[in-house]
C-alpha cells in the first residue's frame, strides 16, 4: 500500500495560524482593504478544504487497510490500486495548494489590489481542486461499503474465534487431567492435544503475521479438534464403566447359553424318536457348534478384559462386539431346536390350522389382484396359481406313515411369502399409477 504524501506536520502547524487567523489582528485600511479581505477569505476556505481532504484521505486509508487485511479477492485488490491512484491525485492538488499559499504573502503592507486579486484567484482555484478530489474520494469510499462490511464482519469474528479456541484447548487439558486423576491414561488423547500446540503458537502470533481469514480458519479448526478431545476425555470414565458392565453381562450370557445348550440333546432325542430324519437332521451339529462358539466367545472375553485393563478402549469395544455376535449366533442355533420341536408338535396335532392360514394369504392376494379388473394381470396370476399348486402338493405330501412335517412347514411359509410379495407389487404399481 502506498502511503499518500501530504504536507509535513511541522509545516501544517506553521501554516495553521496564518490559514485560520485571517493574517493576524492587524486592521486593513485603504484601497486594497476589500481585495485583501477577499484573498484572506479564499486562503481560509482553501485551508479548510485542504484539511477536509487530508481527513478524508486518512479515513479512507483505514478503510482500505481494513479491507486488504481480510480480503484478497480481485475487487479488494482493485480497490487498493484505485486508492493508490487517488494518492497521486491528492499529492498533485495538495502541491498546487501549497504552491498557491507560498506564492502570496497576504500580510505584506504594500500588497496592492492586483496582487490580492491574483492571490484570491489562485487560492480559489486550489480550493476548487481540493473540493473536487474530495468529492471523488467520498464517492469512491461509498462504493467500498459492501467490501468494508464483509471485512468488518470477518474482523469481528477474529478475536472471539481465537478466544474460543484457547478456552476449548484449556477445557480439553482440564478434562485430560480429570481423567488421569481417575487412573485413566488417555495417551492417544494426550497425543492429539499435543499436536495442536504449533497451531496455538500461530494463533498467538496473530492475524498480522498469518492473515485474518487463515487465523479464523485455524482457530475454528483448533477449537473443533480440541473439543473432540475434551468430549472423549470427559466420556472416558463412562466408557470404562460401560465396558466393565458389558464384560459382566456377556459372561453371564455365555454361561446361560452353555446351560441351554446342554438341553439340546434331549430335544434332539425327542425329535429323532417322533419325527422323520428330514425334520431334524440339519440340527444334529447344534450341540457341538454351540459348545465351540461359547468357547470362542470366552477366549474373546478374556482378550477384551486384558484390553480393558490396558485401557485399549477401541480394542476392548471391538472384541466385545465379536463376543456378542458369537453369542447371538449360538443363541439362535440353540433356540432353533426347541422351536422346531414345538412347531412340529403343533402342526402334527392340527395341520388344518396351517393350511387355512396359508389359503387365506393366497385368497387375500387373489382378491387384491382382481380388484377393479375382469381378468387378473398375468404377472400376478401366474405366481398365485403356482402358489395354490405348491400348497396342494405340500398337503398331499403329508399322506403316509412318516410325513415330512418340516418340509410341509417350509413349503407353507414359502407360499405365504409368495402371496405377500404379489400383494406388495400390486400396491406399489397402483400407488405409482395413482401418483
Amino acid at each position: 500500500m502506498v502511503a499518500l504524501v501530504l504536507l509535513p506536520l511541522p509545516l501544517l502547524a506553521a501554516m495553521a495560524p496564518a490559514a485560520f487567523a485571517g493574517g493576524g489582528t492587524r486592521r486593513w485600511f485603504g484601497r486594497g482593504e476589500n481585495q485583501r479581505a477577499d484573498a484572506q477569505a479564499a486562503k481560509d476556505a482553501a485551508a479548510a478544504a485542504f484539511y477536509e481532504l487530508d481527513t478524508a484521505q486518512r479515513d479512507l486509508r483505514i478503510t482500505i487497510e481494513t479491507i486488504t487485511a481480510v480480503d484478497d479477492s480481485p475487487p479488494a485488490r482493485r480497490a487498493a490500486e484505485e486508492y493508490q491512484g487517488f494518492g497521486r491525485r491528492i499529492d498533485e492538488v495538495s502541491h498546487a495548494y501549497i504552491t498557491a499559499v507560498d506564492s502570496h504573502d497576504l500580510d505584506r503592507d504594500d500588497l496592492d489590489a492586483g496582487a490580492a486579486a491574483r492571490a484570491r484567484a489562485d487560492l480559489t482555484r486550489a480550493k476548487e481542486e481540493l473540493v473536487r478530489v474530495k468529492g471523488e474520494l467520498d464517492r469512491f469510499e461509498q462504493g467500498l461499503g459492501p467490501l468494508l462490511q464483509t471485512a468488518e464482519t470477518q474482523l469481528a469474528r477474529l478475536a472471539p474465534a481465537v478466544e474460543r479456541a484457547r478456552q476449548t484447548l484449556l477445557a480439553a487439558s482440564n478434562a485430560l487431567d480429570a481423567a488421569r486423576a481417575q487412573r485413566l491414561k488417555a495417551d492417544d488423547l494426550a497425543t492429539r492435544l499435543a499436536a495442536l500446540a504449533p497451531e496455538l503458537t500461530k494463533l498467538n502470533q496473530g492475524a498480522g503475521q498469518h492473515g485474518v481469514q487463515d487465523t479464523i480458519r485455524r482457530a475454528d479448526d483448533v477449537r473443533r479438534k480440541a473439543d473432540a478431545v475434551r468430549s472423549e476425555a470427559e466420556r472416558l470414565p463412562e466408557k470404562a464403566a460401560e465396558i466393565d458392565k458389558r464384560l459382566v453381562s456377556l459372561r453371564t450370557r455365555a454361561q446361560a447359553i452353555t446351560t441351554r445348550a446342554g438341553k439340546v440333546d434331549p430335544v434332539l432325542s425327542e425329535l429323532r424318536r417322533r419325527y422323520s430324519a428330514a425334520c431334524w437332521q440339519d440340527l444334529q451339529q447344534v450341540p457341538e457348534q454351540a459348545a465351540q462358539s461359547v468357547r470362542q466367545a470366552e477366549v474373546k472375553l478374556r482378550e477384551a478384559q486384558q484390553a480393558r485393563d490396558e485401557q485399549r478402549w477401541a480394542d476392548a469395544t471391538s472384541l466385545l462386539a465379536t463376543v456378542r455376535a458369537l453369542l447371538n449366533t449360538t443363541d439362535e442355533a440353540v433356540s432353533a431346536a426347541g422351536d422346531r420341536l414345538q412347531r412340529l408338535d403343533s402342526v402334527s396335532f392340527d395341520r388344518q390350522k396351517e393350511i387355512e392360514r396359508t389359503r387365506f394369504a393366497i385368497r387375500d392376494a387373489q382378491r387384491l389382484a382382481m380388484a377393479g379388473r375382469s381378468t387378473p394381470d398375468p404377472r400376478h396370476a401366474g405366481p398365485l396359481d403356482d402358489a395354490v399348486a405348491r400348497l396342494d402338493r405340500a398337503v398331499a405330501g403329508l399322506e403316509g406313515r412318516h410325513p415330512d412335517w418340516w418340509h410341509f412347514l417350509t413349503e407353507t411359509e414359502a407360499v405365504r411369502q409368495t402371496a405377500a410379495r404379489v400383494v406388495q407389487e400390486i400396491r406399489e404399481a397402483r400407488g405409482g399409477a395413482g401418483g
